[in-house]
């Protein structure tokens, strides 16, 4: 078949074009162009073949050197089907290409996710800034129009976590010899093609939708109207002065939105180089110099730097002879510094990155267990919190912020956040028990039934269970992998040292602290005060107690991961087999994403696995009365329930489809709205799901007394008063009870009181 050439800068299709063929590139490149972002095509990748199942393209693409193209008059699946029959071989090309651009799809849209969430963040903290500077020198503040309506990115449906890993793991079979058994089943091929271009346009559309995010929040920060962040800054520091003690920090937030525009296509530029133009000029007219904002950041201190030179060496004499891949990890990571791309796909990046990834985890178990009774010195440090192992992979400034962060790093346990290397330390002081394994055996059970597979004998499962470095060991073979790899967020391209390429944001502001955890916290407590309450009962004060249920709070232990991610994952509902006891979350120590919003997240799973936890095999049991029972019950026969209408039931069919069919997740995306909006009285969900999580969640009784006067809320406000009320004067006669027989009224009882009224 011959090549058509087609020259540099091209323009081969445009969005919105009817498909007519597929184009083999035997040479040069093509630019294919998405909503944000492009990426490149080389020779053996096809053009059109991830639009097959489309009639029209909807990416752009064009040469970007001198190119020539194989053309298949193909465009349906009828057509590919028939020249798949006739030509086997060509399958392999085609598939390979689509599994190449779907991965790459696919990783940008977990970075595409981050920075939404990070966009709506800055917007709202830019914003508070500018009312906080507004307050502080007494200028009456603008109102940005429209900022209440919009609200933290959720996205409506997340592609599946694991088909990253799908695609790379059909890329790597199709690249091996096992490709030619498959490619001669035609029907396998067309069956992967059809399947791969369904979620190809998936991802695109998800991007589209996050690419349309992004530029509203970019309307706020400039727009025709020049009502904007960007003039509400400008005007003010005009205000301010070059003088005043914050221009310095107006100057350079100017400058950052400055940057910002300058580098967004999706910006006017004539309109941005006016507006621009416009702020120096005037600044000039001033005489406010324009380098107070425009200085260079200070550069990282050589002191640092000059400590840090050899971290690797420094790491690996620290392990000592307990770490045998001593040589091994120093070659690898020699290597890994090498690559130009360390997310790359290929094999040789994949398995290098495999290697490292198993020989960090002998590394870290060695550097834990000589830590026990050497001090550690500031690289070793910064790897045990942070994953840092070479300075060079880190960078300069990184390297700045990771070594003042690690000299600051204190045991925050006592307030239930932990870096991992403190929460390996509470588990070897017998202060917590590791955690369950895959299958839901703790570290007990685990032994047991090595003992009982004849794997252990009875002396060793005794001298294990009193060791606590067998507990620690436990911990990191089956927690600390999982977890670390899960909270990074991106499975397929998982690497567990610490590296520049993946700090998307400012490392300093995405540092997880006990503050930012209380206040992520308390904010989901203010809207569902109930979320981390037990059932229990007060021993202590039997003969006046009696049975009598009372809810004690035990917040959830937050462990932060020695990581760069974007994920949050609630591991655990317990401790152990004890229901009394705090959960586990685990996020990344330099949490990418917004804090709060995860945390809710979580909190949703926690809910419902806790409730399945102390339901057991009848929590879908509807004459069970439950969170989880009347939930699944809700969404099992909600076609056949009168309460909603024909509309509200396509919501629900709509929704149930983007949970990917799963309860759990549909309830968890209904928790984020009962948090998010349903508890700053604007109503999203149905009558339905309302009247559930109204009953199970329930507001505080200030914020309950507001909800009232809606008239959403107002029978369910009055039906839960009169419950309440019921349960209080329970209470009360037992306190009164207390009172007449001259015992002291336990604070037990008085807590449980104020649970009652909503008033914990």
């Amino acid at each position: 078949m011959p090549g058509t050439v087609l020259g540099k800068g091209k323009e081969i299709y445009k969005s919105g074009e009817p498909m007519t063929a597929l184009h083999l590139i035997t040479a040069g490149t093509v630019q294919a162009e998405y909503p944000g972002g492009t990426y490149q095509l080389k020779k053996a990748d096809v053009i059109g073949i991830c639009e097959i199942c489309s009639e029209v393209h909807f990416l752009s693409y064009s040469a970007m050197e001198d190119t020539t193209i194989m053309t298949y008059p193909v465009n349906n699946m009828e057509a590919l089907d028939d020249l798949l029959q006739k030509h086997p071989d060509v399958a392999r090309v085609f598939l390979l290409s689509l599994f190449r651009q779907i991965n790459t799809l696919l990783s940008q849209g977990s970075i595409s996710e981050m920075n939404c969430a990070t966009l709506h963040q800055n917007l709202t903290s830019d914003y508070e800034k500018y009312k906080s500077l507004c307050a502080r020198y007494r200028v009456s503040p603008r109102t940005l129009d429209g900022l209440e309506d919009i609200a933290a990115y959720i996205t409506e449906e997340d592609p599946d976590i694991w088909l990253n890993s799908y695609y790379l793991g059909l890329q790597h079979v199709y690249a091996g010899a096992a490709s030619k058994v498959l490619v001669q089943e035609p029907g396998l091929s067309i069956g992967m093609l059809r399947k791969g271009s369904l979620d190809f346009r998936k991802t695109y559309t998800l991007l589209d939708e996050q690419n349309n995010y992004a530029t509203q929040i970019l309307q706020f920060y400039i727009n025709n109207t020049g009502k904007d962040l960007f003039d509400f800054y400008t005007s003010l520091y005009y205000k301010l002065g070059a003088n005043s003690e914050d221009a310095a920090s107006l100057g350079a937030d100017i400058k950052r939105m400055i940057q910002h525009f300058e580098s967004n296509p999706a910006l006017d530029a004539n309109q941005v180089a006016q507006r621009v133009d416009s702020f120096r000029s005037k600044l000039s007219a001033i005489s406010a110099p324009a380098s107070s904002s425009d200085t260079k950041e200070d550069a990282p201190s050589t002191t640092i730097l000059s400590d840090l030179t050899g971290s690797l060496n420094t790491i690996l004499e620290y392990a000592g002879d307990e770490f045998k891949e001593a040589d091994s990890f120093r070659q690898h990571v020699q290597e890994y510094k090498k690559l130009e791309d360390k997310n790359a796909m290929d094999d040789t990046a994949s398995r290098l990155r495999k290697r490292l990834t198993a020989e960090f985890y002998d590394l870290y178990a060695a550097v834990f267990e000589r830590s026990m009774n050497t001090p550690m010195p500031i690289p070793v440090k910064m790897f045990v919190f942070f994953g840092y192992v070479d300075e060079e992979l880190a960078g300069p400034a990184n390297c700045t912020v990771l070594y003042n962060l690690a000299f600051g790093i204190e045991d925050q346990s006592n307030f239930g956040v932990y870096t991992y290397y403190h929460w390996l330390l509470a588990i070897y002081n017998g202060e917590k028990p590791p955690s369950r394994n895959e299958f839901d055996e703790d570290f007990t059970d685990y032994l047991h039934k090595q003992k009982a597979q004849g794997n252990l004998t009875a002396s060793q499962v005794s001298s294990m269970e009193n060791d606590p470095l067998s507990r620690v060991k436990f911990e990191l073979e089956n927690m600390f992998q999982s977890a670390n790899k899960v909270t990074f967020g991106r499975i397929s391209t998982f690497c567990p040292l610490f590296t520049a390429d993946n700090v998307l944001k400012d490392l300093k502001g995405s540092f997880v602290t006990v503050t930012q955890v209380s206040k992520a916290l308390e904010s989901i407590r203010s809207i569902d005060f109930s979320a981390f309450y037990r059932e229990s009962m007060d021993h202590e004060n039997m003969d006046i107690m009696g049975k009598e249920t009372i809810h004690v709070e035990y917040l959830p232990d937050v462990i932060l991961a020695p990581n760069v991610g974007i994920r949050g994952v609630m591991w655990q509902e317990i401790e152990g087999k004890k229901r009394n006891s705090p959960g586990r979350m685990i996020f990344s120590i330099f949490h990418m994403e917004d804090l709060t919003t995860s945390m809710i997240r979580l909190t949703g799973e926690f809910r419902w696995e806790m409730c399945k936890r102390i339901q057991g095999p009848r929590w879908n049991d509807v004459s069970e009365k439950s969170l989880t029972s009347e939930y699944f019950d809700y969404v099992q026969f909600y076609r056949k329930n009168h309460e909603l209408s024909g509309e509200a039931k396509e919501r629900v069919r709509v929704s149930l489809q983007r949970a990917k069919n799963s309860f759990k997740e549909m309830f968890v995306r209904d928790y984020i709205i009962w948090v998010l909006f349903e508890g700053n009285n604007s109503p999203r969900l149905n009558k339905v799901a309302r009247k559930i999580l109204f009953s199970y969640c329930p507001f505080p009784a200030s914020l309950m007394a507001s909800l009232s006067q809606n008239p959403l809320y107002g029978e369910l406000t009055e039906r839960y008063k009169v419950l309440a009320s019921q349960r209080i004067h329970h209470l009360e006669v037992l306190v009164q009870k207390a009172k007449n027989t001259g015992n002291k009224v336990p604070e037990t009882l008085e807590a449980e009181i104020r649970y009652a009224q909503g008033k914990v």
